[in-house]
């Protein structure tokens, strides 16, 4: 089991413990972690952005994606695409990647207060802590 810093925009992070968002999606144009990164049963340590450690969650299981093209792109949309689609323009955003993990989320729980100080100053939206 690895474990996972997880950097979420908006509410992405509050509806993960609230059980509104039951998949985590990552596209990109490189292979970032978590692609290739991540597994079931690892766990994902949420951080909203600027903020301190929110909550957790438990992975229940991964998909990787490589080489995709606007035609899987697609076929993920009509698949996935409300439990992703943050807002309108999401898959705008991502027409250009060629690599995709989707994280479907176990059990998650919130922190009164975070447990773990990470000092992390860079842009990462993904960091395997081990």
């Amino acid at each position: 089991m690895r474990k996972h810093l997880a950097i979420f925009t908006g509410k992405a992070g509050e509806q993960i413990l609230t059980g509104k968002k039951t998949i985590e999606s990552r596209f990109s144009r490189v292979k970032n972690p978590p692609f290739g990164e991540i597994s079931g049963g690892d766990l994902v340590y949420i951080k909203p952005s600027g903020e301190e450690v929110i909550g957790q969650f438990r992975v229940k299981k991964v998909f990787f994606y490589d080489n995709l093209d606007l035609s899987d792109l697609s076929a993920l949309r009509n698949l996935y695409g409300e439990q992703l689609a943050a807002d309108k323009d999401y898959w705008e955003k991502h027409k250009n990647a060629r690599f995709g993990t989707l994280i479907f989320i176990g059990d998650s729980a919130k922190f009164i207060t975070s447990p773990i100080k990470i000092p992390k100053k860079d842009l990462r939206g993904w960091v395997v802590l081990g």
